[in-house]
């Protein structure tokens, strides 16, 4: 008889808490999203910012060395180099940027700066004075989320330079940007 009694007691209680792990459910699991997504979305911020690394690293070494493009269209010659680095990325969304969709906004191609740090004593660089190479793009945060969502902000600039000490004087090339 005590065994009848604590066993429907026992149904009792679970009659009474049937439907709670759906209720959990549905509050953990937009939260757990967002933190997946998260996760992956700084993961392809971090793999773009390596990206515009190591361009920035391998504009920069044509620079120092004083490297001359073969072609270089348009009627400034200050931007050659910044062109030509910028015409050989391979990474299409460097380059290109992303085309705007239905679930994403788009977003501009990398602007790649070319500079000469100032260095004390004279005005124009020479061997052995740096060249700086600058490589930037505007990434947007969760684009999947904020562009159904219409939330504010949520963009960073993505920035990477790199710098190396002239080897020859620059005769093709002045400070300047691309595009």
């Amino acid at each position: 008889m005590i065994r009848l009694r604590s066993h429907a007691r026992a149904q009792r209680r679970l009659a009474g808490e049937r439907g709670t792990a759906i209720v959990e459910l549905a509050i953990i699991l937009p939260l757990f999203l967002v933190l997946l997504l998260g996760m992956l979305d700084f993961g392809q911020a971090f793999n773009e910012w390596l990206d515009e690394t190591h361009l920035a690293n391998d504009g920069v070494r044509l620079a120092a060395v004083n490297y001359n493009p073969p072609t270089c269209t348009g009627s400034n010659k200050s931007t050659c180099l910044a062109q030509y680095i910028f015409q050989n990325i391979d990474i299409g969304e460097l380059r290109n940027g992303r085309a705007s969709s239905s679930y994403s906004p788009g977003q501009s191609a990398a602007k790649v700066c070319i500079s000469f740090p100032a260095v004390s004593g004279h005005a124009n660089p020479l061997v052995g004075d740096p060249v700086q190479v600058r490589i930037s793009v505007d990434y947007q945060w969760l684009r999947y989320l904020t562009s159904r969502l219409t939330l504010p902000g949520g963009k960073t600039t993505l920035i990477a330079n790199a710098t190396m000490r002239l080897e020859g004087t620059p005769t093709n090339y002045t400070a300047g940007c691309y595009p």
